[in-house]
């Protein structure tokens, strides 16, 4: 059995409303044979900010992760193999129709948070996340075999933000990830990168976690980040291209288990990204599997998805 067009298109419409590292979108889909295969696409990689790939890896996973859903959605679940050919690195996935089945009520609900789903970089409400919300998040990355960490009390939060904070230094100072930082950020309505308007507000220095300087708006009087935040850091048994993928889809399933239950997420990357504070971050929990992202979550105003580039510029032959 094999897709028909509209259904490969329909998957790659959802695959681009994946995430990546400052709005990216380094990914190709090829409609082949009845089979849509996910590409990495080696002229969006960031040169500085994601010179092994990783970032690549991660977003092309959720990609992945995004059009299995639709498949699903629409009826015919696909078989999906992580780098199928060795002889074709830049190939991530490749998605074949399985056997036609109604999709699950789970599956339903992940495929409508998929239009939803944006990071929100605005302060949150200082609303605790219900008990049984969290264990749902945590049962996500373990269904996509990834593991979740929640970081509870101020002691596990200190020593995150303490590494993050750190990272953040790190790479505040690298003048060439400045640069590219720059040009992945637009005042105007570009199809890609970060638009000021969705950026974090200027850092002041009662904020526990770092934000990344997108724009230079001030925060309105009395509009604090929340002083206590939900942190989760998102992980892989290994640290192989492969787990990256694993991990890009484990990433996914949360953060559209987080719209779904009506939160709010930010992705905080600064200590996944300096190897030292990666492998600090590691060690502060405890953990033999390797961190791949740090979110932050909880209960905010609703914003707006970052654009995406049209659906036949990411289409390949």
């Amino acid at each position: 059995m094999t897709y028909d067009d509209a259904d490969l298109r329909h998957a790659a419409a959802a695959a681009v409303r994946a995430p990546s590292l400052h709005n990216s979108q380094p990914w190709r889909f090829r409609l082949r044979d009845g089979a849509i295969e996910v590409l990495a696409d080696p002229a969006r990689q960031l040169a500085v900010a994601d010179s092994t790939g990783w970032a690549v890896r991660i977003a092309c996973g959720a990609a992945t992760f995004n059009a299995r859903l639709a498949l699903a959605a629409g009826g015919t679940p696909a078989e999906v193999t992580l780098r199928p050919d060795p002889a074709e690195p830049e190939l991530v996935a490749r998605l074949t129709a399985g056997t036609p089945r109604p999709p699950s009520y789970a599956e339903a609900e992940l495929t409508a948070a998929i239009p939803h789903r944006h990071s929100n970089r605005r302060p949150f409400w200082p609303d605790p996340v219900e008990a049984a919300t969290r264990q749902q998040l945590i049962d996500a990355a373990r269904a996509e075999n990834g593991w979740l960490d929640l970081l509870v009390g101020m002691t596990a939060l200190s020593g995150f933000a303490e590494i993050a904070q750190s990272a953040d230094r790190v790479l505040r100072r690298d003048v060439h990830y400045q640069a590219e930082l720059s040009t992945w950020t637009h005042a105007d309505s570009a199809s890609d990168g970060i638009s000021v308007l969705a950026g974090a507000p200027v850092t002041e220095p009662q904020d526990l976690l770092p934000q990344r300087a997108f724009s230079d708006r001030k925060r309105a009087p009395g509009r604090d980040f929340e002083p206590e935040p939900l942190v989760a850091i998102l992980g892989t048994t290994g640290d192989r291209p492969q787990d990256q993928i694993v991990a890009g889809q484990a990433l996914q399933r949360v953060l559209l288990t987080v719209t779904g239950a009506g939160l709010a997420c930010s992705m905080i990357s600064q200590p996944i990204e300096v190897p030292a504070a990666r492998d600090q971050l590691r060690r502060a929990l405890g953990r033999s599997g390797v961190p791949q992202m740090a979110l932050r979550i909880g209960y905010g105003q609703p914003g707006s998805p970052s654009r995406r580039r049209p659906l036949a510029e990411v289409l390949t032959d």
